[in-house]
């Protein structure tokens, strides 16, 4: 595929280069926040006037149609593309010809790339602050059932003092709304476009910022430049939100493979949330909470490959920020799928009262 950037260029770029380069086996992922963002910035390119109506009327529909064909499977990701936002250039133009060019228009890579980010967080902050609260209900409505379930409460891991099961469960509530609130202040503070920075220093075309961002949810454009492109503190501090989250949910997991224990045996896991031993088969292993606290280790390793990635950069963009996505979206991953197995989990345990 021929590089957008190319037409200074004498030789090739050795294939290795180009394959290290390269960034569409994740950053594809993005595909429909790539188009969403093209498809209001060329509503804005023809209401300025930049380019005609009827190209811009084209180019919505062309990139329309690139969305349902990626969305159906009857088109796929180029692998040999540099990153999704050449792919998706270069299929415009490959359907539109010359008209499809126009897209690109008062726009760089690095204000398309700043802006994907920031809508594709938006919207798995949206689904993990839902499953987040699935589990608050599952702990509320646990810790309902158990107002009276006497247990001991500890400090230094001895018996302290006599609680309940639902006083316990409700300080965990506490730590999650702790969570749930602080991913709605990290989407307040990302919620500013950043499409209009182009490269780093804007454009001289009369374009409409204002437009762009309120077509695609923002409250504002961001103010700077040179800080739309380079930005990346909402990546972090999503990082940071998920990684105390993740914390959170590994103390919890601690506590309940303490619980199953023999030594302790307050509760018992139901059978679709356990595994078993291939010579021991009077054991059942609380596996799920265990590979909580392991991907814990590894969402907090995300927030520090964000933090170190970042500490040395001038501005503005730099080529180590391809570095963010693989590391956000790990988090974002892991903590999706350690929600979605820990809450069934704790809705099926049965509690031992006696005990």
């Amino acid at each position: 595929m021929a590089k957008l950037w190319a037409g200074r260029f004498s030789k090739e770029v050795d294939e290795t280069v180009n394959a290290f380069n390269s960034s569409i086996a994740f950053d594809g992922r993005m595909y429909k926040q790539d188009i969403t963002g093209s498809i209001a910035h060329a509503t804005m390119l023809g209401d300025c006037g930049i380019i005609s109506r009827e190209d811009s009327r084209q180019i919505i529909k062309g990139l329309q149609g690139i969305l349902a064909d990626l969305e159906s499977g009857e088109l796929e990701l180029d692998p040999t593309a540099e990153d999704i936002h050449m792919f998706v250039e270069a299929e415009l133009t490959k359907r539109l010809g010359d008209v499809g060019k126009r897209l690109h228009t008062a726009r760089s890579r690095n204000d398309q790339v700043a802006l994907d980010i920031r809508l594709y967080l938006r919207e798995e902050m949206g689904e993990i602050r839902s499953l987040t609260a699935k589990l608050l209900h599952t702990l509320c409505d646990l810790a309902q059932q158990h107002l009276d379930t006497i247990m001991p409460g500890y400090t230094h891991l001895q018996r302290a003092q006599p609680i309940t099961l639902g006083h316990h469960l409700m300080a965990y509530a506490q730590m999650l709304l702790r969570d749930y609130d602080r991913l709605l202040d990290t989407e307040k503070r990302m919620n500013y476009c950043p499409l209009g920075s182009c490269a780093l220093a804007g454009t001289t075309y009369p374009i409409d910022r204002q437009q762009t961002a309120k077509l695609l949810g923002f409250t504002a454009p961001m103010a700077n430049s040179l800080d739309g492109v380079s930005d990346r503190d909402s990546c972090v501090e999503l990082a940071n939100a998920l990684a105390l989250l993740m914390t959170h949910l590994s103390r919890f997991s601690e506590e309940i493979i303490l619980w199953c224990s023999w030594e302790f045996k307050f509760i018992e896991l139901d059978d679709a949330y356990a595994t078993g031993s291939s010579i021991m088969p009077q054991k059942k292993n609380p596996d799920i909470t265990e590979l909580i606290r392991g991907k814990t280790g590894r969402v907090v390793g995300d927030l520090t490959t964000l933090l170190a990635m970042l500490k040395g950069l001038p501005l503005a963009y730099n080529k180590d920020m391809q570095e963010d996505k693989e590391a956000i979206f790990d988090a974002i991953d892991n903590v999706k799928l350690c929600l979605k197995t820990f809450t069934p989990m704790l809705a099926t345990m049965r509690v031992l009262k006696d005990n």
